[in-house]
């Protein structure tokens, strides 16, 4: 081989080795968004610190920032990765040392855990959830706040048809046209749940697919009556705003979904119980709704900020007597 091609081929070499480097520092700054990337060998740099994380959405990073004002205020060494995603994400951060508590719901938590569990009432969720998260994993006592799934009307249609459950929509079946999402037709606590708890069997036709999860465009398909009945998570500030109806679940269609927080089972001990305790004795349905208006209504204040107000308003920012 003549030596201008070995300079050629060396040249080329050095060249990929270039990009090769490149392409891990660009993997490296992307990583660097990860809440989680910052720990060493997947658990917490110091194991004497409170590292409370939160799910990607507005309320989860709300309720994470409570936790720790409150922690703070008693004493703790608080560190905070929120919008770490979802359950397949966090729940393994949980057992491995990354986090130590992040705000949950109890219906879905026991799912996740237990794809068996037939649990659907708050007092049965509550009596299941032990046996699921033993050894690694445990709660605090959940919070009165809910948020879960709900059928909403408008008050126009309320007053109507005289409705104060699902089961008085039932006899009004054929006429009901239902928004929500795609998922819901199939889901057993979706359409066919309806059906077989209270009877309320809504045609193919009638049904129509919204992806925003009970958002805008869900409450606009309601309140503008392209649609008589609608999914709608119960914290909407939309619910109050647009003065509409959530009918009752008297048979626990929909599974209880109280804020809990979850916790690495080896972190919890009184002291800490005590103050998430404190947290969720206060945290109703109602403030969870002022909450979730503070961050995602017109004021568009941050979670952080909404959290450390809340925290002060609730007499929860001095420690527990």
């Amino acid at each position: 081989m003549n030596s201008s091609r070995i300079r050629l081929r060396r040249r080329l070499a050095r060249g990929a080795v270039a990009v090769v480097a490149l392409s891990l520092t660009a993997l490296t700054a992307c990583g660097s968004n990860d809440p989680l990337s910052g720990d060493s060998g997947g658990t917490a740099a110091d194991p004497d610190t409170i590292v409370v994380g939160s799910a990607n959405f507005p309320e989860s990073t709300t309720v994470g920032y409570i936790y720790a004002e409150a922690l703070r205020a008693n004493g703790f060494d608080v560190d905070t990765k929120m919008n770490i995603g979802s359950r397949e994400v966090y729940v393994p951060a949980l057992r491995d040392g990354s986090l130590t508590v992040i705000p949950d719901y109890t219906g879905n938590l026991l799912q996740y855990l237990d794809p068996a569990a037939t649990a659907t009432s708050a007092a049965e969720i509550d009596a299941a959830l032990p046996a699921a998260l033993a050894p690694d994993l445990a709660t605090t006592t959940p919070a009165p706040a809910e948020d879960k799934d709900a059928v909403v009307v408008t008050r126009e249609t309320a007053d109507k048809w005289n409705l104060t459950s699902i089961a008085d929509l039932a006899p009004h079946s054929a006429e009901v046209k239902f928004a929500a999402p795609a998922e819901f037709q199939e889901r057993p606590v979706g359409l066919p749940g309806l059906a077989e708890r209270y009877g309320l069997d809504i045609a193919a036709a009638n049904f129509v697919p919204i992806a925003d999860g009970g958002g805008p465009a869900t409450v606009k398909a309601l309140t503008s009556g392209q649609v008589t009945a609608a999914n709608i998570f119960t914290t909407s500030p939309a619910i109050e705003a647009n003065d509409l109806v959530v009918l009752d679940d008297p048979k626990n269609n929909f599974p209880a979904q109280n804020v809990v927080p979850l916790l690495r089972a080896a972190a919890k001990n009184d002291k800490l119980s005590r103050v998430l305790d404190a947290v969720s004795a206060k945290l109703t349905t109602a403030e969870l709704v002022a909450l979730n208006d503070a961050v995602s209504g017109d004021s568009k204040t941050e979670p952080e900020t909404a959290a450390k107000q809340w925290v002060a308003q609730q007499g929860l920012d001095t420690p527990l007597s």
